[in-house]
């Protein structure tokens, strides 16, 4: 099970940070991805953290401005986002796998419920 948490409401040049706890599995045997879903469009990746942490990846719309980190020991990934623009807007969710870091949505097994995220202008 996995839980997001950490959304709001920023003004655009703000920064948050989410994050997401996983409960009933050895966490550090997943790798983790952070996505988003704005109205009208579909899901899109955003980061990705291997188990170990010693692997990352970004969307080239967040690089330099998002970071993906983890703490295996409190089950937890997070997502510290700056620079937020209006475009960043979305519910964002954190999702699992065994089968390695990837970037599409198929490659994820298990999901959190998603934490709204507003940027204004």
């Amino acid at each position: 099970q996995l839980q997001a948490s950490g959304g709001g409401l920023v003004q655009a040049g703000g920064s948050l940070s989410l994050s997401c706890i996983a409960s009933g599995r050895p966490f550090g045997n997943y790798a983790m991805g952070w996505f988003r879903q704005a109205p009208g469009k579909e899901r899109e990746f955003v980061a990705a953290i291997a188990g170990s942490g010693r692997s990352l990846a970004y969307a080239d719309a967040v690089k330099g401005r998002f970071t993906i980190s983890r703490d295996n020991a409190k089950n937890t990934v997070n997502l510290q986002m700056n620079s937020l623009k209006a475009e960043d807007t979305a519910v964002y969710y954190c999702a699992g796998t065994m089968r390695g870091t990837s970037r599409w949505a198929t490659g994820y097994d298990y999901w959190g419920q998603g934490t709204q995220v507003t940027i204004s202008s």
